[in-house]
């Protein structure tokens, strides 16, 4: 038996879920535009569909407006098994895909997204005209559909999930230049979400129970507030805006040679040492390798006539790593392209110094203060 309290918490519970929704969108679009617009997508490149996928929760109002509808009630137990994971396997795809410029991922979020739509507009159409597209036995078939999506869904999250983790693989090696090529700390705080999502989307749902989604209400309420919190990029938007400190970055490399076990190399080591030396710098400094945004350990080592493993020890016996030695060059070249370009934006200049961003050369020049 549900008691008119009952119907109003839950009432309740399903506003501040959709505010909280709201807000998110809201601040979440508005909090980015001091920044420059034209860094927004690389700064955040998944902004427009978060807000898309926060504001499409206005869908479920006719739950808010009357809980007692069985066609509303339908809609919003569906709405988180139907479109959650879909949600996450999209934000994973967009950001992460984004970032390492792996375009396929628009076409497998635009494919999710109408096999999501064509299970979800019947439950939104039925909801809003008070029960007149379909009848109660539909209905309850229309539950196994939903079932099956958030399976599917599931598995389909699982995938975008899994290639995070092995983006997060291939940048534990040092193997990039660019601070920004993949955001390691923030793939590491984000991958287990699904998982825990899982918690409050699925239980509501299989037990069919009001009273368990009301209190779910609340902890999504709560949880999308921390989220926006987190996810909020203020420390990225400081950055952008500091002003440039001047500094010298100037390192000579005319006495590579010189080191303290050199004496003890016999004449073989010595003359491929120098070699893989010259090779580096001939591709790397003297054919401007390092203007490559993206330039890889992996590309260098395919312009120098020994392996991965030789190159990668000269880079740290004789330019203390790959990415510092680098980024010193791009920082010395956006000093030089300053100096030529006095009108050019910060940003401009970045990228014509093999920088993603200005931002990416702000914290390649923090990393090397250090």
């Amino acid at each position: 038996m549900i008691y008119l309290n009952d119907i109003y918490w839950y009432g309740i519970a399903a506003a501040a879920y959709l505010t909280s929704c709201w807000v998110f969108a809201a601040i979440r679009w508005f909090h980015t535009c001091q920044a420059p617009k034209e860094s927004h997508d690389f700064l955040w490149p998944d902004r427009r569909l978060l807000v898309i996928i926060y504001l499409v929760s206005v869908v479920l109002i006719p739950y808010v407006l009357n809980p007692t509808s069985p066609s509303a009630w339908t809609l919003w137990k569906s709405y988180f098994p139907g479109t959650y994971y879909f949600f996450g396997g999209a934000l994973f795809f967009c950001f992460f895909g984004t970032v390492k410029r792996w375009e396929k991922w628009r076409v497998t979020v635009r494919t999710t997204a109408a096999i999501t739509t064509v299970v979800m507009a019947p439950l939104a159409v039925d909801a809003w005209t008070s029960g007149s597209l379909m009848s109660r036995e539909l209905s309850r078939l229309w539950q196994y559909v939903v079932t099956v999506l958030g399976i599917g869904m599931m598995i389909y999250c699982t995938l975008a999930v899994r290639q995070t983790i092995l983006w997060m693989r291939e940048s534990r090696d040092e193997n990039y230049s660019n601070p920004d090529d993949f955001p390691m700390e923030f793939a590491r705080r984000v991958w287990l979400l699904p998982i825990v999502m899982t918690l409050f989307v699925w239980p509501p749902f299989l037990l069919d129970s009001p009273k368990v989604m009301a209190v779910m209400n609340v902890l999504l309420s709560v949880f999308n507030i921390v989220m926006l919190i987190f996810v909020l990029p203020a420390w990225r938007r400081q950055s952008l805006v500091l002003e440039e400190e001047p500094s010298e970055y100037s390192e000579s490399s005319d006495n590579l040679e010189d080191s303290d076990n050199s004496e003890s190399m016999d004449a073989f080591a010595r003359e491929r040492e120098h070699k893989i030396v010259e090779e580096i710098e001939q591709y790397v400094r003297d054919k401007k390798g390092y203007l490559d945004a993206h330039l890889k350990l992996e590309n260098v080592v395919e312009h120098c006539s020994y392996s991965r493993s030789y190159v990668s020890n000269v880079f740290q016996k004789h330019f203390n790593g790959f990415s510092r030695y680098v980024n010193l060059l791009r920082l010395e070249h956006y000093d030089r392209y300053m100096a030529e370009h006095p009108n050019a934006t910060k940003d401009t200049a970045a990228q014509e110094s093999g920088f993603t961003s200005y931002n990416s050369y702000y914290k390649a020049k923090e990393r090397l203060a250090e």
